[in-house]
């Protein structure tokens, strides 16, 4: 089925035990928006200490020496720490996420020997407050002896200097499938190839709160407890077991409120491992809060990429063939180890058509810049090489776009299908959410309104991206989630999941859930998540994984106490199990409404009277269980539509429509579902037109403040327009994953409606982002080769 929409609307009252799929107001909202949140630099402890770090100038340069002298006498400085106090403390370092097998790249806490990037942290100083510790470290003497960069990842494979020893022509690593050659005879007969190299910029994911951590080291419990601005708890508390030596338990991470992480707050960094080595050497607590010059310098950078793309077509425009030679900045420090992640973007380029035969080349290159690091669909370049290359191939042919699509998009009756890379196609629905968006536009109307303003010397431009999403993959940390639930003798319910607040509203989503499972009233439900001293072990926020995670992990749950509720009430009731139905905090007997029993109630005989419980039933009403699902991989699909004006004269782009067709699967709550898509889809906007986190030629960083790094505002993303299908996936309530696909379909939509505006001048778009001074010169370079230009305003 389909449904849209335009903004959210506020929904009909509900039965009080069916909340899934109702627009519940989010739980997280009231302390939030009364800003009652508790983010990390909201904690406090006793005696605390603040924490600045020393950071490169240069981009590539030996350190001959650090004098810390100075800093040391100044009035509240308690240490200054470099890499011969730290470093050498470090047990083990690696990620659950990807496992210790992984060939991981080098990663050391504090720059040792070299400095790799403008940024790069050398020495971390520890005072009484901020501004102590800032003014500190400003007096920390470092002597550099400057080193030639390595900045342009393009050319860094014959660049002569290593950013990295022992990683020759500074690949970071490679993975490819078929040999290219053996498509060659395909490419070669085909009718029609479209190939083209498109670059897209590094951009960043920008959370609204910056990283942060508090640190306690108890010498006399031989225990530290970390407060973390993470999506991750558990990963924290794992790797800072191993990267101490610690047992797990003497660890304990806890998350509260977290303004946003996008990826970007999934692992710990080098200066999270600094914070937590230096804990054990401080008499008392130590914050590190990072600042957004900081953030913008050192918290990583994501997109930075470029991709030999083409794809071979029948002379009707069926697709034949599509491959691609893709390569990736992965910076001076990935974190993880980026060529997972850079082979996802090959195998996933042929999106959801109807391909034959396909391949892809997938390196990754080391550069004297940022370290790159998970962003909101870290593979989403396959979207936007392809989506580029089939508006491209449409002007070729003299088709519209929208029919070269529907020729080859997948329809559901094709399921399963796998792609030629390998990957397995299931519960998606290609066609039927791109011609839901159609409709939604009115595409013929949209057709003729954009004739029309040609002919009055206006450029519209309509543009599209389909796309399909892995969620919910099954591997190492993710592979499974664990939930427990209390009934408490009041009858209120407490949840327990690893979660935590970080903008996905999973405090909702659980509340949700959970009520209907058991059949209370939402507002008897509470969650408690984040802490790893008493959550089950998890994998967090990443990968569009929490909902449908969660979703089994409660439903594996609560099934046990629903269970337990149902048999105490049959045997107080004197009926038959089957006949109990739970529903607005009551068991009543089917057919008998009057006859029923509270769950408060059943709770006190769970607690209190053992001895009348049912045969078989344990007193209490507690369970914990964990949930592995079905599928490796939970497939989600959508399409984006794009509407602009481009005025030729100034190079200005006016966003005027954007809909987005998504197909996530039967929806726990439509506002979180579209709370997520809008904020998804603002980023990719961002990424498209605005974003770009550049460096000049001897790598130092251009855009480390707000006036520099442009940002889209409420002003330049138009209304977002919503329609959704429901294709159930395999596993409890047919729910999908919808965190990151906003920011994997927007971007090539917004440019493919730039490049069809420009279609009369011959423009075909490469390089992003899409500033007003590169489509000036796509318009100029087109007006000399004899195209359109000459009719400009």
């Amino acid at each position: 089925m389909d449904r849209s929409s335009g903004a959210p609307v506020s929904a009909a009252p509900v039965a009080a035990t069916r909340y899934a799929g109702a627009r519940v107001p989010r739980v997280e909202d009231p302390r939030l928006l009364t800003g009652h949140g508790t983010f990390v630099d909201d904690v406090v402890r006793p005696g605390m200490l603040h924490a600045c770090f020393v950071r490169s100038p240069l981009a590539r340069a030996r350190i001959l020496g650090i004098d810390a002298s100075e800093a040391l006498a100044l009035e509240g400085v308690h240490a200054v720490f470099t890499a011969e106090d730290l470093n050498p403390d470090v047990r083990e370092q690696w990620y659950t996420l990807i496992g210790k097998d992984v060939p991981d790249t080098p990663r050391t806490p504090l720059a040792e020997g070299e400095v790799r990037f403008a940024g790069d942290p050398v020495a971390l100083v520890v005072a009484a407050d901020r501004y102590i510790a800032e003014d500190a470290a400003e007096l920390v003497v470092v002597d550099y002896d400057p080193l030639p960069p390595v900045v342009d990842y393009v050319t860094a494979r014959d660049s002569g200097e290593l950013v990295h020893a022992g990683y020759p022509r500074n690949v970071a690593g490679e993975l490819a499938g078929l040999p290219a050659q053996e498509l060659d005879p395909v490419f070669d007969a085909a009718p029609v190839v479209v190939r083209e190299t498109i670059y897209q910029q590094a951009y960043a994911a920008v959370p609204m709160e910056t990283r942060g951590m508090v640190a306690e080291w108890s010498a006399s419990t031989g225990e530290l407890a970390i407060w973390a601005a993470t999506q991750s708890p558990h990963e924290v508390r794992l790797f800072c077991s191993r990267l101490l030596g610690l047992p797990e338990h003497s660890v304990r991470v806890v998350m509260r409120d977290t303004g946003g992480g996008f990826g970007q707050k999934v692992l710990p960094m080098r200066e999270d491992m600094c914070v937590m080595l230096a804990a054990r050497k401080l008499p008392a607590a130590v914050k590190w809060i990072e600042d957004r010059r900081e953030n913008l310098m050192s918290a990583g950078k994501s997109r930075h990429e470029h991709g030999d793309a083409r794809i071979a077509f029948d002379s009707d425009g069926t697709i034949l063939a599509a491959a691609i030679d893709y390569v990736q900045d992965v910076g001076a420090y990935p974190m993880p180890w980026p060529v997972g992640t850079a082979a996802a973007a090959g195998m996933f380029f042929p999106g959801p058509y109807r391909v034959p035969v396909g391949t892809f080349a997938s390196t990754c290159v080391f550069s004297n810049t940022v370290g790159r690091v998970a962003y909101r669909g870290p593979w989403q370049f396959e979207s936007m090489a392809r989506e580029l290359l089939l508006d491209a191939a449409a002007r070729k042919m003299g088709m519209d776009p929208a029919a070269l699509r529907r020729k080859n998009l997948l329809r559901q009756d094709e399921l399963p299908y796998t792609n030629p890379n390998g990957m397995p196609y299931s519960d998606i629905s290609p066609l039927e959410t791109f011609e839901l968006a159609l409709k939604m536009l009115g595409y013929e109307s949209f057709r003729r309104e954009q004739e029309q303003a040609r002919a009055e010397g206006r450029y519209l431009g309509v543009g599209t991206c389909t796309y399909v999403e892995p969620t919910t993959a099954t591997m190492g940390l993710h592979s499974t989630e664990g939930a427990t639930i209390r009934i408490e003798p009041s009858g209120k319910v407490n949840v327990y999941v690893s979660g935590g607040s970080s903008g996905n509203s999973i405090e909702t989503t659980v509340v949700q859930l959970t009520a209907d499972a058991l059949g209370v009233d939402i507002a008897d439900v509470h969650t408690i998540q984040g802490d790893t001293a008493i959550t089950p072990f998890g994998g967090g926020a990443a990968g569009s994984r929490s909902g449908s995670m969660t979703a089994g992990a409660v439903d594996v749950t609560a099934s046990v106490l629903r269970e337990r509720l149902v048999a105490i009430a049959a045997h107080r009731l004197e009926a038959a199990p089957g006949d109990i139905e739970l529903s607005g905090g009551r068991a009543s007997v089917r057919g008998v409404p009057e006859s029923g029993i509270t769950v408060a109630e059943i709770a006190e005989i769970a607690y209190f009277q053992p001895d009348a419980l049912p045969p078989g039933v344990p007193p209490g009403l507690e369970s914990s269980g964990r949930y592995k699902p079905e599928s490796p991989i939970i497939w989600a699909n959508a399409t984006h539509l794009c509407t602009c004006e481009v005025d030729v004269v100034t190079g200005a782009v006016t966003l005027l429509r954007h809909i987005v067709s998504e197909d996530c699967g039967p929806m726990i709550n439509p506002s979180v579902v579209e709370g997520q898509i809008a904020g998804g889809t603002a980023q990719g906007i961002g990424g498209a037109l605005y974003e770009h986190l550049a460096y000049d030629g001897e790598g130092n960083p251009v855009a480390t403040t707000f006036m520099d790094y442009l940002m889209p505002t409420s002003t330049e993303i138009p209304d977002i327009e919503y329609g959704h299908v429901d294709t159930p996936a395999p596993g409890p309530g047919g729910y999908k994953g919808v965190g990151e696909g906003g920011a994997i379909g927007a971007p090539p939509a917004v440019v493919n409606a730039v490049a069809d505006a420009l279609a009369p001048f011959g423009a075909e778009i490469t390089r992003l982002p899409l500033t007003p001074e590169s489509i000036l010169a796509l318009v100029r370079r087109s007006g000399a080769a004899g195209g359109a230009g000459a009719v400009a305003r």
